[in-house]
């Protein structure tokens, strides 16, 4: 998993990558939110197995997510990380688009 590489060290982004300090919490406020953070590429198609893959998930949320993680936030679990998994997505941009337009109107 090489998230830094996009997303950079520190989580702030870089370029056209979005930010995930401070934000990547709101994407557990829906179902597909969730699913988003484990199918897209750099996690879908980690090296990582699925309970490595969620314990760094839990771990970069907690970390840097902020004051945008749920207070009742449910961690990944191995079996869930290995479902999502099944279906990575492809196009990452216009998903995502998509999502954060439905994140915002809840």
């Amino acid at each position: 998993m090489l998230c830094q590489g996009c997303h950079t060290p520190d989580g702030t982004g870089g370029n056209d990558t979005p930010k995930m300090k401070g934000h990547i919490g709101h994407f557990l406020s829906t179902q597909q939110g969730r699913e988003y953070l484990v199918r897209v590429p750099g996690s879908a198609n980690s090296t990582l197995d699925d309970p490595q893959l969620a314990e760094v998930l839990n771990w970069i949320i907690t970390e840097m997510g902020g004051e945008s993680v749920p207070e009742n936030m449910d961690f990944y679990t191995a079996d869930e990380v290995a479902e999502f998994r099944k279906e990575p997505l492809f196009e990452v941009t216009q998903y995502r688009k998509q999502l954060l337009a439905t994140i915002k109107q809840n």
